[in-house]
């Protein structure tokens, strides 16, 4: 080593090391012990998740055997009383009835070995009650894709999420193959996220209001707002300006999808859709493609948030092929019934239409 090296080797470890302030070392140690507790708490869950399946598939095989009813309940019972006895109130008789149905709703162990990567025990108890399985694994994948905490799963299935998508009015082999495809890739598609009607009750607006106090009071509460339009989309612009021939044009709101990769359009309007709506709506798009549109982006999409809809005025109008999507808006919601019973109405018309005229190609 030369002198020269030396020197600077003895000068760089003379440096003493710069002290760190006890606050602030101990700031760094508690993000180190969350973030352990939360990888623990997380590998806990998922193990104890596939032990309730596991165990409710266990006492479904042993009922199905008996092929009695009654010997179920009684199996289940006297199971309850001694495990509980054991090992607390996680396995006490309600507790095991979660985890059959749990079996008997999830039937695959592929599948739920999949989702408690995502979900919890909790998002679990409230999926499997559902009757309906496209229902069922919809929420449970949307869950999964989306990431909901249990409240918003919660708020999902009390909002009716399912019956308000596009999806919900297909045909059920198509509901199974799209679904199967989100499982499979995470192929996530605008039937997937687009719902029919929008409920906008949070905006608290009454009586006489503008398309402009509508488009204020939906940025006010623009938290609420993006997640009533569901996980991914991204704010980009209000009253974007486009010109055209020295004409001014301006879009409503303007968001991004980041899982579409899609440029999404919501043009507000108080009335009723109209015809005239869907011209203005296919310029912003054809704009956005031409101008906005990056690489490896998909063509921009619409929402045309309305007070009504003429059901016949949109079908003929044929909107999905220019993408747009038509919907209602609800600023005070409606009974749950009152809401049920519109959207079980909506479904079955749309039904009705395909198979009559059979899905658009």
């Amino acid at each position: 080593m030369s002198a020269l090296r030396k020197k600077l080797a003895v000068k760089k470890s003379a440096v003493p090391a710069v002290a760190v302030e006890p606050g602030v070392l101990a700031e760094e140690i508690r993000q180190m012990i969350e973030v352990a507790r939360q990888q623990v708490a997380h590998a806990v869950n998922a193990g104890l998740t596939i032990l309730y399946w596991q165990i409710g598939r266990r006492i479904h095989h042993e009922i199905l055997n008996e092929k009695r009813a009654e010997y179920g309940a009684e199996i289940v019972s006297s199971l309850g009383r001694q495990l509980s006895a054991e090992f607390g109130r996680g396995f006490d008789e309600k507790s095991l009835r979660h985890m059959l149905k749990f079996a008997e709703a999830f039937p695959e162990e592929a599948i739920v070995s999949t989702l408690r990567r995502q979900l919890a025990w909790t998002h679990f108890k409230q999926i499997i009650y559902i009757d309906d399985p496209l229902k069922r694994d919809f929420y449970a994948e949307m869950c999964r894709i989306e990431g909901w905490s249990t409240r918003t799963l919660r708020q999902k299935i009390d909002g009716m999420l399912y019956e308000r998508t596009a999806l919900s009015k297909k045909p059920d082999q198509l509901i199974r193959e799209e679904l199967a495809a989100l499982r499979a890739d995470d192929k996530l598609t605008p039937d997937l996220v687009f719902q029919d009607p929008y409920l906008l009750d949070f905006l608290g607006l009454k009586d006489t209001y503008s398309e402009r106090d509508l488009e204020s009071a939906l940025l006010r509460e623009i938290e609420r707002f993006l997640l009533e339009l569901g996980t991914g989309f991204a704010f980009v612009a209000r009253q974007k300006r486009i010109t055209l021939d020295g004409d001014d044009y301006y879009m409503d709101l303007l968001f991004f999808h980041r899982r579409l990769r899609r440029l999404v359009v919501v043009e507000l309007k108080l009335g009723d859709f109209k015809p005239a709506d869907k011209g203005q709506v296919e310029l912003y798009l054809r704009w956005l493609d031409r101008n906005e549109r990056q690489p490896g982006e998909d063509p921009p999409l619409a929402i045309i948030l309305c007070a009504g809809k003429k059901r016949e005025t949109v079908e003929y109008l044929d909107l999905g092929r220019s993408g747009i999507h038509v919907a209602e808006y609800l600023t005070e919601l409606p009974p749950r019934e009152v809401l049920r019973t519109k959207l079980h109405e909506s479904l079955a018309i749309a039904r009705q239409r395909l198979l009559k005229d059979g899905p658009k190609p």
